[in-house]
């Protein structure tokens, strides 16, 4: 049996020290793409192909001046901001790992200067509540693989809605944190449909029809920069198996509002894992 974080480990001594000679990001460079990405739970430290994709695409980019990031798994209303102090503990929300899951650590730096940016930049009808929370899995796992040395400051903001328009608005106020040299990531996942996965699924990958079929209706639409079409989600083929809930999904309406405007994205990772969608894209 694979020992947990296996892979994870073996990319640490390997690959990661890579991301010290990344160059760090700079005004010349323009502004950040915003990103969308399919984040993963504790088993993406045990797919060396995986932490592979995500290292590669963060590499490919300069090193941010901080990261700004919507998961899944912070539904919060009012709006919220995670703790902006250095070395917050994480969020271990899962059940069921091996312990060593649950002492893993990933000590960011002090962030309160975006703190008060994000605050800065959203509407009084869009109150910012700070609170003392660490990071979740949505973001700590793949930031992890992304930035390695925890060298990059990250706040965490709460979804207060699920509605496509609030939240492309959300993203649009937080545009020009992307000129600042500031990662806007909304963190969810492709298709989603746990409970209706089965044992053939998750051990041999098999991609039900469901997954497929709304992993290539979203495909179509982003290639088409078809946002109102986006919005129509819950008519996609696949529908609802391919996401029972849809915190997995909203995400991407932070990010397509954070960009510059309807434009086709850079699809960066397209295939599957446990019959699930990891469809991952930045856009300008």
């Amino acid at each position: 049996m694979t020992a947990p974080l296996a892979a994870y480990e073996s990319f640490l001594r390997t690959d990661a020290p890579r991301t010290r000679d990344q160059r760090a990001w700079s005004e010349d460079d323009g502004a950040l793409p915003a990103l969308f990405l399919s984040h993963g739970a504790p088993p993406l430290y045990e797919d060396a192909h995986w932490i592979s994709q995500l290292f590669s695409w963060s590499v490919s980019l300069p090193k941010p001046r901080a990261v700004l990031i919507v998961s899944a798994h912070w539904e919060s209303a009012p709006l919220a901001l995670s703790s902006s102090a250095a070395a917050t503990p994480l969020v271990y929300d899962f059940g069921g790992f091996h312990p060593r899951y649950y002492r893993f650590s990933y000590a960011t730096p002090d962030a309160s200067w975006l703190a008060d940016q994000v605050t800065a930049l959203l509407p009084d009808r869009e109150p910012v509540h700070t609170t003392g929370r660490g990071l979740d899995h949505g973001a700590w796992v793949p930031l992890s693989v992304m930035y390695p040395d925890a060298d990059v400051p990250v706040i965490q903001m709460s979804m207060p809605t699920h509605d496509p328009a609030r939240l492309t608005d959300i993203g649009r106020r937080l545009r020009s944190l992307r000129e600042q040299g500031v990662l806007v990531v909304g963190s969810g996942y492709g298709t989603h449909g746990l409970p209706f996965l089965t044992r053939e699924m998750f051990v041999d990958n098999v991609v039900p029809g469901w997954s497929s079929e709304f992993d290539a209706w979203t495909a179509e639409a982003l290639a088409d920069a078809d946002w109102d079409r986006l919005t129509r989600y819950a008519e996609a083929p696949g529908m609802p198996y391919a996401h029972p809930t849809v915190e997995h999904f909203t995400p991407m309406f932070v990010t397509l509002g954070a960009s510059s405007g309807p434009s086709v994205p850079t699809t960066v990772i397209d295939d599957y894992s446990f019959g699930l969608s990891k469809r991952s894209f930045q856009i300008a």
